[in-house]
């Protein structure tokens, strides 16, 4: 039997994590391939870069596609199981799921990591339109993207709080900020003054200053009272600019409270943060490089 495609694996993940229990990835492949009755050459058939099996590499996508629909949530690094909503989706014993069925979900139309079209070649959308090879492409790649963010938040939630102020340090830095390396890490985690956890420079000649407070939160909310706490800090240390990081999410009405007023109050939840390792290169190393050529049209100039 040929290897499954995306939409093909859905149903058949969510049955295997219907009881309710933690699953790796290594553990899905192995009994996955077996229920698909899939030739070992088939499980062995490696993608262009050569890290990862093609099938494994369609169960990532399935779990993120599910995973975007709140019916399969993570467990931490590389593991993940079946939510409340998933288990009545199985209840009603559906013939199949699809990105169709998906899109029933309110979470997962509103996601923005991975682009739902009907042109969606990879995963091959009922009567959706032919996609140009460069819109395949650029679908494909915000699919992987989307995907290596989770992945990256969800071992960032895991990591110690030392490693974390490490991060935030690395980012900032990438990001241009902090001055050298040097200075940016004895700025952070050193104040602890009033909801304060470091101060880094905003250029290298430190002409003004930004504080920042860094919460590595797995699902606890960030709401409107640890914003107040933090701009109060602000005042009181006469500062006019800081930055919020956590790796949870920030309530309504804690955004609301930036919008306005003298301070400028930047708020980076874990999705802008797994966002941000990605463009700065910060944990996140390069696998694959693929080049779109073009003809030269100055070449073939015979002028």
């Amino acid at each position: 039997m040929a290897i499954p495609d995306i939409q093909s694996i859905m149903l058949p993940l969510l049955r295997l994590v219907g009881d309710g229990q933690e699953h790796g990835y290594s553990e899905v492949v192995d009994i996955l391939g077996r229920e698909l009755n899939l030739k070992e050459e088939d499980k062995k058939e490696m993608l262009g870069g050569g890290r990862r099996t093609r099938f494994e590499s369609r169960i990532i996508t399935a779990r993120n596609y599910l995973q975007r629909a709140c019916i399969i949530e993570s467990a931490g690094w590389g593991r993940f199981r079946i939510t409340e909503r998933g288990l009545e989706v199985l209840k009603n014993n559906p013939a199949k799921i699809n990105v169709k069925f998906l899109q029933q979900f309110s979470e997962f139309r509103q996601s923005q990591a991975i682009p739902v079209q009907n042109n969606h070649s990879d995963a091959d959308i009922e009567d959706g339109e032919k996609a140009t090879p460069q819109e395949v492409l650029e679908e494909a790649y915000q699919l992987v993207k989307g995907q290596l963010a989770q992945d990256l938040l969800d071992r960032v939630k895991t990591a110690s709080p030392k490693f974390f102020e490490q991060l935030v340090v690395d980012l900032l830095v990438a990001m241009g900020y902090g001055g050298s390396r040097k200075d940016a890490g004895r700025a952070i985690g050193q104040t602890g003054d009033g909801g304060i956890d470091g101060i880094i420079k905003e250029d290298r000649l430190g002409l003004d200053v930004i504080y920042i407070q860094a919460k590595r939160w797995e699902e606890t909310v960030v709401g409107r009272k640890e914003i107040q706490s933090f701009a109060g800090a602000l005042m009181g240390n006469k500062a006019r600019k800081g930055v919020f990081i956590t790796t949870s999410t920030f309530s309504q009405p804690a955004k609301q409270f930036t919008a306005g007023g003298d301070l400028k109050i930047i708020l980076i939840d874990g999705s802008q943060l797994a966002q941000y390792m990605i463009d700065y290169n910060v944990g996140v190393a390069e696998e694959s490089t693929y080049t779109i050529k073009k003809i030269d049209i100055d070449y073939f100039s015979e002028e």
